[in-house]
This record gives structure tokens, C-alpha cells and sequence, in this order.
């Protein structure tokens, strides 16, 4: 099965930090029919780039079998990690950035690698907020979760 996923994380809330994180599933079923099921997973107290990692690895826990899925972020931080082979470094490795930095977010990117791991996943940047109409839903997500923290999706079943 196909699957793209959209995510987005917004640095928004609570002035003192909190920023919500959001994920928007697409998928076709059998029949041809298009799917979309969105998540707004709460905020959390961190980075913009944290929460795109926690967007991405909702997205993909949300998947109950192997897809091919092309993932869509406007951190490119998320993006050119896989794509240049960054994880292969600073994760599988062992590697530190730079002489003496370690790694930023090591807990997430291993469990993103955990989670994408069953499936065929591409990265895919798309610049921000430059009109583009899934970046910009996830974005209302996103804001969304930084006002809650309760996860919201459809009924529809990834099977």
C-alpha cells in the first residue's frame, strides 16, 4: 500500500515555550478511495525541530503494516538527515556533530528509525508556508495540538 504523510510542528502556545506537533495520514484503499487521517498529538516543551521528529514518528507508528510511504516536512532538519545519510553518523555509528557536540535528540531519531523501519520511506522537504495547501493544513494541526493534548483521528482503519 501507498502512504503519504504530511507533518508539521509549530513553536506556538504558551508564551513560555510549548509548541504542538501535527501529522496528516493519506492513503488509498483498495478500491481506490483516498483516506486522511489526522493527528494532533498535544505540545510539547521543545524545539520546532523536536516536534517535526515527534510528527514524523507519529505518522509512521499510526501505520499496522509494511507501506511504501513518502513523508512530507518542511524541517529540513528531518528531511536531509536521511537523505544525506546524516542517521547512518550520528546514530548507527556513534558520531558526534562536531568535535565535542553530542548528538541533539538522540531518543527521537531512534525511535524514528524503529518506526520507519518495517516500511519503504522517502523524505521529502516542502518548503514552509509558502502556499503549499497539505503544509499548510498540517500546520493548522500543529496549532491545534498546542492548545490540547488529546490525539484525534478518524475511524478509518489503516488495514
Amino acid at each position: 500500500m501507498k502512504v503519504t504523510i504530511y507533518t508539521d510542528g509549530a513553536a506556538r502556545g504558551n508564551p513560555d515555550g510549548p509548541g504542538g506537533y501535527g501529522t496528516i495520514v493519506v492513503y488509498i484503499d483498495s478500491k481506490g478511495i483516498e483516506h486522511i487521517r489526522e493527528y494532533s498529538g498535544g505540545y510539547i516543551k521543545t524545539t520546532n525541530n523536536r516536534m517535526e521528529l515527534m510528527a514524523a514518528i507519529i505518522g509512521l507508528e499510526a501505520l499496522t503494516k509494511p507501506c511504501q510511504v513518502a513523508l512530507y516536512s518542511d524541517s529540513q532538519y528531518l528531511v536531509k538527515a536521511f537523505n544525506d545519510k546524516w542517521i547512518d553518523g550520528w546514530i548507527k555509528k556513534g558520531w558526534k556533530r562536531g568535535k565535542n557536540e553530542p548528538v541533539k535528540n538522540i531518543d527521537l531519531w531512534k525511535r524514528l528509525l524503529k518506526a520507519k523501519d518495517p516500511h519503504e520511506v522517502t523524505f521529502h522537504w516542502v518548503k514552509g508556508h509558502n502556499g503549499h495547501p497539505m503544509n499548510e493544513r498540517c500546520d493548522v494541526l500543529a496549532t491545534t495540538a498546542a492548545d490540547g493534548d488529546d490525539l484525534q483521528e478518524d475511524v478509518v482503519d489503516l488495514q
